[in-house]
Parts: structure tokens; sequence; C-alpha cells
């Protein structure tokens, strides 16, 4: 019969760990898209809209509000690690947020007014792929949630 799940040294369940690595990951994104030379054609970059020619890494469209966004995402990831059942959501919750924008990105003209943020093809398939990691992670990880707390501890 397997062990249930154990919090690690640090007192947090391997869903909090993951949800607390993700936030940091959006974190730095973040930031690394206010950076000149990581966010090419820097100067050209705009609030939102799909006339931001910034790229992160040269390949994925950024804007102000984009990098904003990575940033507050990252925060309430964060706050929402300090419980198990909370990480999970926002594992679980921002997976599906990220599905909906991937769907969003292939739905709409990348050279219109709609593609406000901006998203690129990359960013779509970047969007698709934190989607399933996300969402797996949050299934995997957080399977033996119930409510605030990990069961087995």
């Amino acid at each position: 019969m397997a062990q249930p799940r154990q919090p690690v040294a640090t007192g947090r369940t391997p869903v909090q760990l993951a949800a607390m690595i993700v936030s940091a990951v959006f974190l730095v994104v973040g930031i690394l898209g206010f950076v000149p030379g990581v966010t090419t054609n820097y100067d050209a970059m705009t609030f939102a809209g799909h006339e931001s020619s910034a790229m992160l890494l040269g390949v994925f469209a950024v804007s102000i509000l984009h990098n904003i966004v990575h940033l507050l995402f990252g925060v309430v990831g964060f706050a929402m690690a300090r419980t198990p059942a909370a990480a999970r959501w926002y594992l679980v919750g921002g997976g599906a947020v990220y599905l909906v924008l991937w769907l969003y990105g292939l739905l709409i003209d990348l050279d219109s007014a709609a593609n406000f943020v901006p998203v690129n093809t990359a960013d779509n398939w970047l969007h698709l792929g934190l989607a399933i990691g996300m969402i797996g992670l949050g299934a995997l990880l957080g399977s033996r949630v119930r409510g605030g707390s990990a069961v087995g501890r």
C-alpha cells in the first residue's frame, strides 16, 4: 500500500512547493520582461496591445501589461502556497486560466485590437504547456489535499 505523502523538511507539502516554484518562475519572467537585452526591442514596448514589438528572450511578445500580469500571478501564487488546498487551487485554477488564454490566442487575429496582452504564436504554445503542467502538478501533487491540509499529515 502506498505511503501517504509527508511534508518535506520545510514543513510544506509537495503541492505547496510546486506552487512556490511556479510562482517564483512567474516573478522572474515578469522582472526579466523589464530588462533591456533580455527583452529585445525594449524601447518599442507599449503598455498593452499588439503594437508592442518587445520580445522576451527574442521569442515571446511582451508589453508592460503582460509583465505586470506575470508579476501578479507570481505574487498570488506565493500567497496561495500558504496552504495545501490553496496551492492546489492556484495550480489547477491557474492552469485553467492558461488553457483559456491558449484558446483565446488561437482564436483571435494576432494583429487586431483583440490581442491586447499581447500574445504571439510562441506565447500560445507556451500557454498550452503551462496549462498542462500546472493542472498536472495540481492534480498529481494535490490529490491527497482535503480542506486546508494534506491527508496523512
